[in-house]
């Protein structure tokens, strides 16, 4: 069997899988943005206290393996806690925990290094505080953002893969129980290669075109 041919076999189970990822993708995303957005802007204007807990904890998780932090989730805590978590639940709040962290840290260190001199120049010009902020701090940190924070969630899509290892049934694992049933690892994993090709190509490269295009040089030379 050709990879088309598999495709065109088992569509149906390859598209359950794919909408369980991009659910479990859907809920990763948003929670990351969005909070970790919020945690790094409270955290750069509060450096003492909320800004030592997002950078601590940003590095916790980047020291501790997901799949560990994942693994310790779904097994001690729940045995420890003495309940049963669905495990899509567990991949969600594992890897959600994961990318608001990450997410916050990336926002934090940009509002703290932000350029002051850009902020003084506003208000010589007479800008009041909320014109300081959407037409100078948001537009500047907005490009400085962008492609890092793409780049991070290419990751999290990556990092979706180790759900399979708790029974989740995303595309990984569902890609693995075709390939238990026909045995051609060849075709099945070229084909969910070439998926994760299609999906992360066009972002990273759209990262790197931002970056190149949009993104400055601050430090003074």
């Amino acid at each position: 069997m050709s990879v088309f041919d598999i495709l065109v076999a088992y569509h149906m189970a390859f598209l359950q899988g794919l909408r369980v990822t991009l659910e479990l993708c859907l809920v990763i995303w948003s929670c990351g943005l969005i909070l970790g957005t919020t945690l790094g802007i409270v955290g750069a204007n509060h450096a003492e206290t909320w800004g030592r807990f997002t950078h601590g904890m940003s590095f916790a998780f980047s020291a501790i393996p997901t799949l560990v932090i994942l693994f310790w989730l779904h097994y001690p805590a729940q045995a420890v806690f003495n309940v049963v978590i669905d495990p899509f639940y567990t991949s969600a709040l594992t890897f959600s925990l994961v990318n608001t962290f990450g997410v916050g840290e990336l926002v934090r260190q940009a509002v703290s290094d932000f350029p002051k001199q850009y902020i003084i120049a506003g208000q010589v010009c007479g800008l009041g505080r909320r014109d300081l902020v959407l037409r100078i701090q948001l537009p500047i940190l907005f490009r400085q953002l962008l492609p890092g924070l793409m780049v991070q969630q290419v990751v999290m899509l990556h990092v979706t893969l180790f759900a399979s290892l708790i029974s989740v049934e995303e595309i990984f694992r569902v890609s693995q129980r075709i390939n238990s049933t026909i045995y051609r690892p060849v075709e099945i994993y070229t084909a969910l290669a070439f998926f994760f090709l299609l999906v992360c190509l066009p972002i990273n490269l759209g990262a790197y075109y931002l970056k190149k295009r949009y993104t400055r040089d601050f430090s003074e030379r």
